[in-house]
């Protein structure tokens, strides 16, 4: 079992920066893929970023460049930077994890989810 909370959510201008955690309980969250996911209102939770127990990390098209994975496994976090912000980046912001490494993608691979954290960028 292992339960996720994310934090770092908040208002930010087009153009800023955010950075959220994703903290892990568990002894076992080295060996777990750790991904974001966002939803927008009125629409379908989308992938954003995945990073493998093997540090091997995976982007959504619309966020490629922009944004950056990373873990610390002695912290149990994983952490999503977020520069270069833009209006239709705003939405909840889902950390997740699954114990597979590939087909990281799907929103449906993945067995553990965190509560979300609301991200707004004004224009």
């Amino acid at each position: 079992q292992v339960q996720l909370v994310e934090s770092g959510g908040g208002l930010v201008q087009a153009g800023g920066s955010l950075r959220l955690s994703c903290a892990a309980s568990g002894r076992t969250f080295s060996s777990y893929t750790m991904g974001w996911f966002r939803q927008a209102p009125g629409k379908e939770r989308e992938f954003v970023a995945a990073i493998t127990s093997i540090n091997i990390t995976y982007y959504g098209d619309s966020v490629k460049g922009r944004f950056t994975i990373s873990r610390d496994n002695a912290k149990n976090t994983e952490y999503l930077q977020m520069n270069s912000l833009k209006p239709e980046d705003t939405a909840v912001y889902y950390c997740a994890a699954t114990v597979l490494r590939s087909l990281v993608y799907s929103r449906g691979n993945y067995a553990y989810w965190g509560q979300g954290t609301q991200d707004t960028v004004s224009s």
